[in-house]
């Protein structure tokens, strides 16, 4: 393949990527791209925070899951604290069996947490492939943003999972979307020097020409 971007050693971390500064990294406010858009992918979990549902989702526990609906279904697209609901916290956690029930169950499948995240975003974000996939086949939204302006298939290029991407992309991902650092996945690609998806997205005919603020 014609080399089309030159990656070099002294090229830093992408804009909205973590910074390798003494272990330090940029301030961003809230809805701003920084560095904190892509820092600790996993979601911080306190049970102060949780319901029942939330909890049991989390764990992974099927049984205690299908229990708890028995006896109040209403509680399927109930939120925590955070605005979660118990599909983030499965998918964020890798329980598939659990995402599977509650998709079988008619859970709304596109709710925004407290950073504009959708279950499928934070299954892509904590390189949950499995978790992904099922939310997908059941029609979730590849191209919702979050507070930072990234789409799933911006959490795939910074988790350099081709594999994902390529899913996201099957099912209607926009492969030109704009983060609020102005990056396209391509560009996040470049800037990260993620040459496996460079390529990839090259493949996929992604813009080239593209350009960041």
């Amino acid at each position: 393949m014609r080399k089309i971007f030159c990656f070099g050693a002294d090229q830093g971390g992408p804009p909205s990527g973590p910074s390798s500064h003494h272990g330090q990294t940029r301030e961003g406010l809230e809805g701003e791209a920084g560095d904190s858009a892509f820092l600790q992918p996993r979601y911080h979990i306190r049970k102060k925070d949780l319901g029942q549902i939330h909890q049991a989702a989390s764990a992974g526990d099927i049984a205690k899951v299908e229990q708890i609906l028995l006896l109040k279904k209403k509680v399927l697209d109930a939120r925590d604290r955070k605005k979660r609901t118990a599909l983030h916290l499965a998918c964020a956690s890798g329980h598939p069996e659990v995402v599977t029930d509650l998709v079988d169950r008619k859970c709304k499948l596109n709710v925004p947490d407290s950073e504009k995240r959708t279950a499928l975003i934070k299954a892509v974000q904590c390189l949950e492939e499995e978790c992904a996939t099922i939310l997908l086949e059941h029609g979730a939204d590849p191209n919702h943003s979050d507070v930072y302006g990234n789409t799933a298939l911006h959490y795939a290029v910074y988790g350099d999972t081709p594999s994902i991407a390529a899913k996201l992309l099957s099912h209607g991902a926009n492969k030109e979307a704009i983060n609020k650092d102005h990056l396209t996945p391509l560009l996040l690609a470049v800037s990260g020097t993620k040459e496996e998806m460079v390529e990839f997205l090259i493949q996929k005919n992604a813009d080239i020409n593209a350009v960041d603020k």
